[in-house]
């Protein structure tokens, strides 16, 4: 069988001439181009007025006829709520992709293809249909027969004439339906039930309570072009579909404290993610956004700083004992620096030094959360060798960084040998109190203050990619229940 066409004919002449005029005369447009997806597509859809007992989908994927079961039946699922029981459409669809993301091995014939993120691409379609349906759902076309002369208007028409008139528009205030494989029984205010354990509260009875009270200091608005730079460097990073996540996400629980890994659930997928990766990143971009207008943490006594940074020299001498750089020196610069340099720090950081080397106070980033003291020798020791005091934007860059790794929560450790380093505070074992918290404390502090902070102001880079792992999908799991 051949057919031919005018070369000059268009896709609705070409429909009508092969599919009949009575589709064609019932078709609506629709295109969509959504470059985080990689796509382009365009075609023509029966409007509610046509329906035929058999779907018929005309799938173009880069200008080659081919087939897709999941394609199929989410617009068969789109029409549903449109078409009456047992109506079936027409859709036409061209589909431009990348081809590197088409795998065309799925059939033998290589009819049936997939593709990167089918289940995102489709839904971008269905959700187009949708809109375009609801635009023109506010008419439909009947076979009517003309009254006799002399004739009554039937009751039942003029009664659904009324109600037509003072019913609601239904593209204005119906709200777009959600497929049913992107439906998720998710409830954030439910009961956990780790709260049901007996040990839950009792171990987390001693935490300690911080008080907080209000600084009589205004808040600066920020002018300098380098905090600018840096904040538009970090929104040019942006991964739209990972931030997204992190802004919708539910915390779902502590998996392994000692590689900082954790479990969320965006949407219908779980995702394992390292949240010293993340938190790192959002201590920084907190460091940005509040720059000169942080909270103070206050020492009771204050600390002396060459005496902090002398420890964290016997900690790196203990570990790299064979090195040419001049420990000995390094107390002694680093709290000079500091030193000459606070002003700038308690101005732009809150971070107060005074003029005999003491550690007065450091910045608050998070409200309910401190850092673990047991990073200050660290924190402080780098702050002479790892940030560029020289030039402006350089230094807020690097010393923000620091500043982030300070707060970013540290690995629980592993064995007997590291437990008993950590209580001491120290590597040599020598008095102080326990300064690493447990893994129930992390776990409460991740689930009640850290998580919630991601999810209302973290702006995920591409750069965390590699910290997020998805690990389940619930559509994936329909498709395995499906073959079964």
């Amino acid at each position: 069988m051949s057919i031919s066409t005018p070369a000059n004919a268009s896709t609705v002449d070409c429909i009508r001439q092969i599919h009949g005029s009575a589709v064609a005369n019932e078709l609506i447009e629709f295109a969509i181009s959504d470059p985080r997806w990689g796509i382009s597509a365009s075609g023509w859809t029966s409007n509610a007025n046509y329906h035929v007992k058999k779907t018929t989908i005309l799938l173009f994927i880069n200008h080659r006829s081919v087939e897709s079961s999941a394609i199929k039946k989410a617009i068969e699922q789109t029409y549903s709520t449109f078409l009456p029981k047992g109506g079936r459409p027409f859709t036409y669809l061209a589909l431009d992709i990348d081809p590197q993301r088409v795998d065309v091995n799925v059939h033998p014939t290589k009819r049936e293809v997939n593709f990167l993120n089918e289940d995102e691409i489709i839904e971008t379609i269905c959700n187009e249909l949708k809109l375009k349906l609801s635009a023109v759902d506010t008419s439909r076309t009947f076979t009517t027969q003309s009254l006799l002369p002399g004739a009554k208007t039937p009751i039942a028409t003029k009664i659904l004439t009324d109600a037509r008139r003072s019913a609601p528009n239904p593209s204005s205030s119906a709200s777009v339906r959600p497929l049913e494989n992107n439906l998720v029984r998710t409830d954030p205010n439910s009961r956990k039930i780790t709260s049901m354990l007996s040990h839950s509260n009792s171990e987390l009875s001693h935490l300690p309570t911080i008080a907080y009270t209000l600084s009589p200091r205004e808040i600066t608005h920020c002018r300098l072009t380098t905090i600018k730079e840096l904040r538009a460097a970090v929104r040019d990073s942006m991964h739209n579909s990972l931030t997204e996540v992190f802004a919708t996400h539910t915390y779902v629980g502590l998996v392994d404290p000692h590689r900082r890994i954790a479990a969320i659930q965006g949407g219908v997928k779980l995702f394992l993610v390292d949240y010293g990766l993340i938190l790192n990143e959002y201590f920084y971009q907190l460091g940005l956004t509040d720059f000169g207008n942080f909270g103070v943490l206050t020492f009771e006594s204050p600390l002396p700083i060459r005496s902090l940074i002398e420890i964290a020299v016997s900690s790196k001498n203990a570990k790299t004992p064979r090195t040419n750089i001049p420990w000995d020196d390094v107390p002694g610069e680093v709290t000079a620096q500091l030193i000459d340099r606070r002003e700038m720090l308690l101005e732009y950081f809150q971070m107060e030094v005074s003029e005999s080397g003491e550690l007065m106070s450091i910045p608050i980033l998070v409200k309910g959360y401190a850092p673990s003291m047991i990073k200050l020798p660290e924190f402080l020791m780098r702050l002479g060798p790892l940030v560029n005091w020289r030039e402006e934007k350089a230094c807020f860059h690097t010393f923000l960084k620091e500043l982030a790794a300070f707060y970013t929560p540290q690995q629980l450790p592993r064995g007997n040998q590291d437990s008993k380093e950590a209580e001491t505070g120290s590597p040599n074992g020598s008095g102080g109190q326990n300064l690493m918290v447990s893994e129930d404390e992390m776990a409460h502090m991740l689930e009640h203050v850290l998580f919630p902070a991601l999810k209302a102001g973290l702006i995920a880079t591409r750069g965390l990619l590699k910290g997020v792992v998805e690990v389940a999908n619930l559509k994936g799991l329909y498709r395995v229940f499906e073959r079964c």
